[in-house]
């Protein structure tokens, strides 16, 4: 297959079997990949899995193929969308009052639960009933809960910046876009953000065994892939392109900042074509 011979893998049988046991109507690099990806689990064994990229890189897709996948070669395996972990509406508010308006909007750190997104992540590993939230993006709030019948093998938190760190507060000096220019004179928003990233998402990262990194080729691509989401959602909440670009401007800092040094530490590291196609596979020497 073709994914295997990128990360240099040898292409085994029962990888080709559980990739032709796979969704048939998902993208083919994403089928072969999440095979690719449970075929080395299998082995290593990881407890806790990261699963991270931009906008629009297809994070849920590829998680959903890896449980399906995980299952095939005896894994038992579950996914957290680290979104379903964001502040409910009324508590965001809350925050824009206390902190910025611009944690009004879901998305940065700062806007989610990471200590409830934690102590799940953790009991799944041994509970057998664990109770998560569920948030709807259309309706921008939690709308109630799911529960997940454990143990799991492997608990993946799937999420846009999973994996991300605090800069030096140096580089925060300037803004990099218009939202930051115009509607955090003052560096707080961003500051605050950069903060939470050195204490409690630094704790979460800190239980993940290893991470996955999509590399987006750039943010072009994050705004071209933000807006064919878009098409997916009923008519009334669709975002136009000029809200589509000012919602992605709230991700742009960390984002670029997760292309400079996300590379560094993911196992493996997939970098993305224009098309959304697997362009290359990056594992860490020894793993």
């Amino acid at each position: 297959m073709k994914l295997a011979r990128l990360a240099g893998r040898t292409e085994s049988d029962l990888q080709r079997r559980c990739v032709d046991a796979l969704d048939p109507e998902a993208p083919p690099d994403y089928r072969e990949l999440a095979g690719l990806l449970a075929i080395d689990w299998a082995q290593s064994r990881p407890r806790r899995v990261g699963l991270a990229g931009g906008q629009g890189a297809g994070k849920s897709t590829l998680a959903g193929l890896i449980e399906s996948a995980c299952s095939h070669v005896g894994i038992r395996a579950c996914v957290l969308a680290l979104d379903d972990f964001y502040l409910a509406k009324a508590a965001r508010h809350s925050l824009s009052q206390r902190v910025h308006p611009l944690f009004e909007t879901r998305g940065p750190p700062g806007t989610h639960d990471v200590d409830g997104c934690l102590d799940s992540i953790l009991e799944l590993a041994h509970e057998s009933v664990v109770e998560l939230p569920v948030f709807d993006k259309g309706l921008d709030d939690r709308v109630g809960t799911r529960v997940l019948e454990g143990p799991y093998d492997i608990v993946v938190l799937e999420g846009w910046c999973v994996g991300a760190e605090a800069v030096e507060t140096e580089a925060l000096a300037e803004p990099i876009n218009a939202l930051e220019r115009d509607e955090d004179v003052e560096g707080r928003w961003r500051r605050h953000v950069n903060r939470q990233l050195s204490t409690g998402y630094r704790a979460l990262w800190d239980v993940l065994d290893r991470t996955v990194f999509l590399e987006v080729p750039d943010l072009l691509a994050v705004r071209r892939w933000r807006g064919q989401q878009e098409q997916g959602r009923p008519p009334e909440r669709r975002l136009d392109s000029a809200a589509i670009d000012r919602f992605v401007q709230h991700y742009e800092r960390v984002t670029i900042s997760m292309l400079e040094r996300s590379p560094k530490r993911a196992d493996p590291t997939v970098r993305l074509a224009a098309d959304h196609s697997v362009a290359a596979i990056e594992f860490r020497e020894g793993s």
